[in-house]
């Protein structure tokens, strides 16, 4: 029996539903989802293993303008998709017509790999609508194998799995079978801080946040996890506090839940806030979040 293995990168602009998609390719709640632009940062592997099978799932920041150096270190992630894939995904909502850069859509069509052409959110529309954006993207993408779905309904996911499976080159796996990601899980903890910033906090706050856990010690009943939020200015740190603590906690309870569901164990979860100015212009402190080399 032949094996198969490959990078399958997913881009798009920004809440056209990436991370929902790679969420359900995975199975697990890796990539975290809001419906604010520039949820996703990093680029985020997910392995899906079969007998015969090993699928990458790259998920990757929706495509921008950048407007600091943080924002062009995430436009780098997704120039890094292009790059290694095997199998290109590329996701668009039934109601867009283009990408926020043109340059990246001119990578897709030349692209000497596969592409796949996913048009998500199908569900929000109606007949008429659906036949006319799987004409417009057909002619815009003629190299495109072209999909409706929806990520969140799980609706036509198996046959673009499938498609994608028969797509993949011959190869040796690059990971471990039982391997789920290559991240580390103080990365996930973190992300499930930074989730729950963007669900309660308004206009500039979440994205001027970063989350740093300092500590992570698993026991055999309990993981106790310190996490420092990262603030750019006094006024945030304020914000982020909350009268009397309030918000902060907030934060901490529903982060503490989510983490206990991704980890299956009881977490304690400490939770400080720090002034760190201008950190997403700073090329040291964004090497030291992981947004550079």
């Amino acid at each position: 029996m032949t094996h198969k293995a490959g990078f399958v990168n997913i881009i798009g602009n920004p809440n056209v539903g990436k991370s929902t998609l790679m969420n359900a390719f995975v199975g697990e709640k890796l990539s975290i989802i809001t419906s604010k632009a520039q949820t996703t940062r990093h680029r985020i592997l997910g392995i899906v293993n079969g007998d015969d099978y090993q699928i990458l799932f790259s998920d990757t920041p929706g495509i921008i303008k950048p407007a600091y150096e943080m924002q062009t270190s995430m436009m780098d992630f997704v120039k890094s998709a292009f790059e290694d894939a095997d199998v290109l995904i590329y996701m668009v909502e039934i109601g867009e017509k283009e990408l926020k850069d043109e340059s990246f859509f001119k990578k897709i069509t030349n692209s000497k790999v596969p592409v796949m052409l996913l048009i998500n959110k199908i569900d929000t529309s109606n007949q008429e609508q659906i036949e006319e954006k799987l004409a417009y993207w057909e002619e815009k993408a003629p190299n495109a194998n072209v999909y409706l779905i929806s990520a969140l309904e799980n609706f036509n996911i198996e046959p673009v799995f499938d498609k994608i499976k028969e797509l993949l080159p011959a190869s040796p796996a690059f990971y471990p079978k039982d391997q789920l990601t290559d991240k580390p899980e103080r990365f996930f903890v973190n992300e499930a801080i930074r989730e729950k910033i963007l669900l309660n906090y308004k206009k500039e706050i979440p994205y001027a946040v970063e989350i740093e856990t300092e500590e992570f010690f698993e026991e055999e009943n309990i993981i106790k996890i310190r996490s420092i939020i990262m603030v750019e200015r006094e006024t945030q740190k304020g914000i982020i506090i909350g009268h009397k603590g309030a918000a902060l906690k907030k934060v901490g309870m529903q982060a503490r839940k989510d983490l206990e569901t991704f980890f299956d164990k009881k977490v304690f979860l400490d939770l400080y806030v720090k002034v760190n100015k201008n950190w997403r212009s700073n090329d040291k402190q964004l090497k030291r979040f992981g947004y550079k080399d």
